[in-house]
């Protein structure tokens, strides 16, 4: 009887962890092909928690995947409420003016860099006299802050906006079971452009300008810095906040890897080399065996 309790034990754990292993690899399956939430293994009934960070919902980008590339058009309108509305607070330090000429950005021309440089001041010196002063600025210059340093940031605003020139791949978020085991699969590296767009249109208390869906804790400094309507786009262009975010959000994301696409170019280019460097290893190999094999058959 003993024998046969612990028989029966082992068949019980074997057929739970069967039925563990068959629901996460169907997990696995629906979630790659997007047959079902990443939220399978959450408890069922379980009413969401609030102070819980949400998971920002997966966007489509144009800089995706391997061939992946800017939408040209969608970096100048970032550029436009970057501009217009983040620059008041946050720096791009890391970013010149002529680097909006480069290729693989926003594509201008370098007659409009200059322009666009000259109407900004660009603290300089020491002059001769060994003062500093102000000229107006040159492609070679990067984009200046408003604030002279973080401790006057700070008194005007209660924080220290961070920089956003690598905002795009500084932040991220835990994409949870089972994504994280697809994602170097699918090459999915746009957690940062995801979370930034979420967090700015996270904003959903509108008696709490403070108050973020997505904010670790729900609490930031910066209050809902966009509105329908604030930036003005020539293109013709939806004037709304989600719009407004995907702009934005591809901009920084060019900020952050300018050279993505030069990159990913460059990747291909080499697994092409790889390939066919593969191919003529194989032939090669099978050319001298081929010799070796008939040799000692005749032997």
């Amino acid at each position: 009887m003993k024998a046969l309790a612990v028989k029966n034990d082992a068949m019980t754990k074997g057929a739970t962890f069967g039925t563990l292993t068959g629901l996460a690899a169907f997990a696995l399956f629906a979630a790659a092909f997007g047959f079902a939430p990443a939220s399978t293994f959450a408890e069922s009934g379980a009413g969401p928690n609030p102070h819980e960070q949400p998971i920002p919902p997966t966007q489509e980008w144009s800089f995706a995947g391997p061939f992946g590339r800017f939408d040209q058009a969608q970096l100048q309108r970032g550029f436009q409420v970057y501009r217009e509305v983040c620059a008041s607070c946050h720096s791009l330090k890391l970013i010149a003016f002529r680097n909006l000429a480069d290729p693989g950005g926003p594509g201008f021309s370098e007659k409009q860099v200059k322009a666009l440089a000259a109407t900004y001041k660009i603290k300089d010196g020491p002059n001769d006299a060994g003062e500093m002063f102000e000229r107006p600025g040159r492609p070679s210059d990067y984009f200046p802050w408003n604030f002279a340093n973080e401790q006057a940031a700070r008194a005007a605003l209660g924080a220290v906006p961070p920089d956003l020139s690598l905002i795009a791949k500084a932040r991220t978020y835990e994409r949870g079971f089972p994504q994280f085991l697809i994602d170097p699969f699918i090459q999915y590296q746009e957690h940062g452009p995801d979370y930034i767009y979420a967090l700015i249109n996270g904003y959903t208390h509108e008696d709490d300008p403070n108050w973020n869906e997505y904010m670790p804790g729900h609490k930031i400094a910066m209050p809902k810095p966009l509105a329908d309507g604030v930036v003005d786009y020539a293109d013709g262009s939806p004037k709304t906040v989600p719009q407004y975010a995907k702009d934005v959000t591809a901009f920084l994301m060019w900020a952050a890897e300018p050279k993505l696409e030069e990159r990913k170019r460059l990747g291909v280019s080499v697994l092409g080399f790889l390939a066919v460097y593969a191919l003529l290893l194989f032939a090669a190999k099978q050319k001298i065996w081929s010799r070796v094999k008939a040799s000692a058959i005749h032997e």
